[in-house]
């Protein structure tokens, strides 16, 4: 019965330091370590009470335990034995490291109480992934997925996360190096490239295309890729061109501007004019001081009887002040002299 138990992987890129486990105590197990990296090998339980094991290597005996103590090992500048729990450890992994390994218990009579065997891949991890795809014109997309190093590769295709199935593809499939996609698929594609003790991957987005009428005036056919398309430019994304006529109205189009913003200001500025003005003016009052006639009628001045005709004075003139009227004139009435007026004034001797 063939198993593999207990592969735990370390994926750093590359082969030192990358560190596998291995269960040795199952009958035909299959064991992986990476090229220079590290195994450690599970041979027995360590309750067990084992008088003496040996490991041996095509035959030949390269480890030897009795006693729970190390006899003898013929590598031991590059590997370990941890007797707590009977784990046998090898360190610079090499080729030639890969083989038929076989682990024969004896009792303390000597006699041999049991054997198993496993055996050991060696295998050089994968270091990087190259991704080489192209645009075709019917709008498929052709890829071709590789690794740097790796013994044993495996590829895988996933695309936004799930797994490429066939019914997108036009050639391949999920398993394969070179696929084809079809038309309608878009998204994240993830090529994946793993062996046993190894795994790396590598992401692209698929194609974008454009629907190309012409190129230079000559008509064409299909689907261009936008990525390396260099001739042919979407209608809605086509700038407008700048042609010598254009350049030249330049000039032109500046004056226009500038004479269009100089009248512009001169008119907000008649116009904050003109209402400074009318907030300036004085109101006019309600009532002028003239607006009432003063009228004086029928005014004599007498001289005093009985007194000699001798010249007085203005102080011995007796004045007599007839009837006087106030009258309020009409706002409408225009004024034909003065503002105020006295009726006829006479003077007697």
């Amino acid at each position: 019965m063939e198993a593999v138990v207990g592969l735990l992987l370390m994926w750093l890129g590359f082969s030192h330091g990358v560190e596998t486990h291995c269960d040795g105590r199952q009958d035909g197990a299959q064991c992986y370590g990476a090229l220079g990296g590290t195994v450690d090998i599970q041979l027995i339980d360590n309750t067990s009470e084992i008088f003496k094991y040996e490991l041996l290597k095509n035959s030949l005996k390269i480890l030897i335990v009795r006693n729970n103590t190390v006899i003898s090992n013929t590598i031991a500048q590059r590997s370990l034995v941890f007797l707590s729990n009977q784990t046998f450890r090898i360190n610079n992994l090499s080729r030639n490291d890969s083989g038929k390994y076989t682990l024969k218990i004896f009792g303390s009579d000597g006699e041999s109480s049991g054997e198993w065997t496993l055996q050991l891949f060696i295998q050089a991890p994968v270091s990087s992934v190259l991704l080489v795809s192209e645009c075709l014109s019917q709008r498929e997309m052709r890829v071709s997925c590789s690794s740097e190093g790796g013994d044993s590769p495996q590829y895988s295709w996933a695309l936004d996360g799930r797994t490429l199935t066939d019914a997108e593809l036009l050639s391949g499939n999920n398993e394969t190096n070179n696929i084809t996609l079809k038309q309608h698929v878009s998204g994240h594609l993830v090529c994946s490239v793993r062996n046993n003790i190894s795994n790396v991957s590598k992401e692209q987005k698929t194609c974008r295309f454009i629907n190309c009428t012409s190129i230079n005036g000559t008509e064409i056919l299909g689907w261009v890729h936008v990525d390396s398309n260099s001739l042919c430019i979407e209608p809605t994304t086509e700038p407008t061109p700048v042609t010598p006529t254009s350049v030249a109205n330049l000039p032109l189009i500046g004056g226009v501007l500038s004479a269009l913003v100089f009248f512009l200001l001169v008119g907000v500025a008649v116009i904050c004019a003109q209402r400074k003005k009318q907030n300036n003016k004085p109101t006019k009052p309600k009532e002028d001081e003239c607006d009432q006639d003063v009228t004086y009628a029928d005014v004599r001045i007498m001289k005093q009887q009985g007194k000699p005709a001798v010249q007085t004075t203005e102080a011995e003139v007796e004045v007599e002040y007839g009837q006087v009227k106030f009258s309020r004139r009409s706002r409408h009435t225009e004024p034909t002299g003065d503002d105020c007026m006295y009726a006829k004034v006479q003077r007697f001797r």
